[in-house]
């Protein structure tokens, strides 16, 4: 019965470890190096305690409890605790992704592509496939935390002794089982690849959301998320190892429930039934672009409702800000009053820069869909009728750039609108959305050299992923790590003026949009002349 069903899973795991064998590590060494390099970046940058509490006074708003987590040890914010609060929930999310990507690769993707038919014909069992990734996740996982724990704990910075530091990496560990656990039971759930990730990935939308809500709040809610469990670890204040065991126990119960599914149901098959088609084609799914929506439409919605509620939980929070900074006279002098502005209404530029980016994941991931069906082999179909490259290309931009559009446009006005309902003067939707929109110009940047890659060299799209990981990081982490302005001149997110406090300038916005353009004109050039690949 065992060999029936994880026959050779020893193997199995062998082969996948050699199938990402750089994949893994490139993982394990970015997420463990940046950490490493952020803890001693804080204790550089900050060296007297006065200046830790200068900043742990501005931690004590909603929205940077909303944004960072519910603030542990603000009364005494050593260096410790400013490391867990400003960087544990940020690095578990990273923690989810890669843990998403990776169970979904050896799972749902290897059936979709018909491969696992060709494991299954071999002496394996039912469940090794399973069982293997499962395992290599674990293992990686494991690996991680210990790795992140030890690697803090060797800096000897104060206040980060060797029981908050392994904490620390098994937060991140117990975060990486979680979403193996989840995404191994979507895997079951979706009859695809595409929906696997799409699923997972609104789990950890939904997770994040409701961690927001609660920290900035009523911190029982944070309690139905599992980023509010590891973040209640309270690592180097408190030390609660308790909450990384739920994470385990509840993985695991999770895992019993994927190998269960997996069990009962046929190779390539889903238990969400797939809807069928029509017998006849509507004419606008005739269409190559039409036909790119269809196979994009329901990521797309999904991404526009997720964006819409994050926008609306960060509105949430902005009826306690003014008061908030009325108490503060310390965070009024951070944020440099600017007349005729409000102190929250300042706030909306800092916020704009995380949201705009975020939105341009959903974009980036549709242009990038035209590089998934031609390794599928799907594409040379298409053109052996009358279409051509630059047709099927401008469909899949067309969606990019709509859907860039109304990522920025739902962000905004979810936060206009649940902003309304709870400050008493509450800020123009002009006003918002306008901070909002003038993003695009780098979000269409980052799309130029995705499409470039595509079109040049399609092994080095992910590049176009590296570029706005980075984007994210010195943006997100630049003001607080104090990095050099021109790392920040690299993103073209930081080119764009903060609105509504800063003036518009329409000559970086001009600049990125020709910039765009060029990259986007490369990128039909390459396309054209280069060849698909089978």
């Amino acid at each position: 019965m065992n060999r029936h069903f994880y026959g050779n899973t020893g193997k199995l795991s062998s082969f996948l470890l050699k199938q990402d064998r750089i994949r893994i590590p490139v993982w394990l060494l970015s997420i463990t190096g940046i950490t490493i390099v952020i803890a001693n970046t804080f204790s550089n940058l900050y060296p007297t305690e006065e200046e830790r509490q200068a900043i742990a006074e501005t931690m004590y708003n909603p929205a940077m409890s909303a944004m960072f987590g519910r603030g542990y040890g603000l009364e005494n914010y050593t260096y410790g605790a400013m490391m867990a609060h400003q960087m544990l929930l940020f690095t578990a999310l990273a923690v989810a992704i890669m843990s998403i990507l990776l169970v979904a690769r050896h799972t749902r993707t290897e059936e979709e592509d018909g491969r696992m038919e060709l494991v299954r014909s071999l002496p394996t069992g039912r469940l090794s496939n399973m069982s293997a990734t499962v395992f290599i996740l674990f293992v990686t996982n494991f690996v991680l935390a210990c790795l992140v724990g030890f690697g803090l704990y060797t800096l000897q910075i104060e206040s980060m002794d060797m029981e908050g530091s392994l904490l620390y990496g098994a937060a991140l560990g117990a975060t990486g089982f979680f979403f193996t656990a989840v995404t191994a039971v979507l895997a079951q759930l979706s009859d695809n690849s595409r929906g696997t990730i799409g699923l997972a990935l609104v789990v950890l939308g939904i997770s994040y959301v409701i961690r927001a809500i609660g920290d900035a709040g009523n911190e029982a809610v944070s309690w139905f998320s599992p980023l509010g469990w590891v973040l209640g670890a309270e690592v180097y204040v408190q030390n609660y190892w308790w909450p990384i065991l739920l994470t385990v126990i509840v993985s695991i119960l999770l895992i019993f429930i994927a190998f269960y599914l997996n069990s009962i149901r046929d190779l390539a098959a889903g238990f969400l039934p797939s809807r069928a088609g029509k017998a006849h084609a509507s004419i606008f799914l005739q269409s190559p672009l039409g036909h790119a929506l269809r196979l994009q439409r329901t990521g797309l919605i999904a991404w526009s409702i997720g964006m819409y509620l994050l926008g609306a939980s960060y509105g949430s929070v902005f009826g306690d800000l003014e008061s908030f900074f009325a108490e503060l006279e310390m965070i009024e002098q951070m944020l440099d009053p600017v007349e005729g502005y409000s102190l929250t209404e300042q706030f909306v530029g800092l916020l704009m820069i995380i949201m705009a980016m975020i939105s341009t994941v959903p974009p980036l991931m549709a242009i990038l869909r035209l590089k998934g069906e031609e390794k599928k082999n799907r594409l040379e179909l298409i053109y052996s009728g009358a279409v051509s490259r630059s047709t099927i290309m401008v469909s899949y931009l067309v969606i990019a750039i709509a859907s860039s559009f109304i990522m920025v446009s739902l962000t905004a006005i979810g936060l206009w609108s649940a902003s309304v309902a709870v400050m008493d003067d509450p800020i123009a939707l002009g006003t918002i959305y306008n901070a909002s929109i003038v993003y695009l110009p780098a979000i269409w940047v980052i799309i130029g050299v995705a499409l470039l890659f595509l079109g040049i060299r399609p092994k080095l799209t992910g590049l176009s992923w590296l570029y706005l990981g980075y984007s994210f990081f010195v943006v997100y982490l630049g003001s607080l790590l104090d990095f050099p302005e021109w790392m920040e001149d690299l993103s073209p997110f930081g080119h764009i003026p903060e609105l509504p406090v800063e003036d518009m300038n329409w000559v970086p916005i001009s600049v990125l949009t020709v910039i765009a353009i060029v990259l986007i004109g490369l990128g039909f050039i390459g396309y054209n002349h280069r060849d698909i690949e089978g």
